[in-house]
């Protein structure tokens, strides 16, 4: 199947993606850090705080025109079963929802919109963030149980063992791959509450900052060139 220009685009767009992981760990260790010394040191911590900032910032500009990802994914591969197409309308939806008003929420936060916008922004960016990564997580979970599966007819049936181990290793690798896939979205989604319904859980900077690790290196797991 041939590239169109909205291929190309989210291709151009994706291979952002290993920076943007690289200034997620920039930023929420810089969270830990300023958290670790804001009694001790307040000058450090302050410095501490415009890494985080900055950080932030420059990941929303990164993510210009990411909105397409969902729109695409869902106009190239909606999924080969109705339960898993009906699931990622709602995972991608919820994500071009995310990315879309993450665009105003980065805008009015360096100062091109009026800043009284931010926090409805934030909030709208976040509830689409979880709604989304809420259904990735099942779709997610539903192919991990189904590469399962196949695994236990793998090692059970009468192939020769060559052909065997490849495809056992093939689907090994895919549910590890799925596996980050949900510690990244759960650890998101951790972070999406915590703007959504603040609580002294989520909002606790060492659940933010390890969250926001967890989630960036899961990331670097996923992304790294095999």
């Amino acid at each position: 199947m041939s590239l169109d220009t909205v291929d190309k685009l989210v291709v151009f767009l994706a291979k952002r993606d290993g920076i943007d992981k690289l200034v997620k760990t920039f930023q929420y260790v810089a969270k830990l850090a300023c958290w670790h010394v804001e009694a001790t040191r307040p000058d450090a911590a302050e410095r501490f705080k415009k890494w985080e900032v900055a950080s932030g910032l420059s990941r929303k500009a990164f993510r210009t025109g990411r909105s397409l990802t969902g729109f695409n994914a869902l106009r190239r591969n909606p999924g080969a079963t109705p339960v898993i197409r009906f699931l990622a309308v709602l995972a991608n939806s919820g994500e071009m929802v995310y990315f879309f008003f993450d665009h105003f929420l980065w805008l009015s936060r360096i100062g091109i919109l009026d800043p009284k916008i931010a926090k409805k922004m934030s909030f709208i960016s976040a509830f689409g963030e979880s709604f989304g990564y809420v259904f990735f997580i099942i779709i997610d979970c539903i192919f991990i149980r189904q590469r399962l599966r196949s695994l236990k007819r793998l090692r059970t049936n009468d192939e020769p063992k060559e052909e065997v181990s490849g495809k056992v290793s093939e689907i090994q690798g895919d549910i590890v791959m799925r596996l980050m896939g949900i510690s990244a979205n759960v650890a998101d989604l951790i972070i999406a509450l915590a703007e959504i319904q603040p609580n002294p859980f989520c909002n606790h900077t060492v659940t933010l900052g390890i969250s926001g690790l967890v989630s960036a290196w899961a990331g670097w797991y996923r992304n790294w060139p095999s």
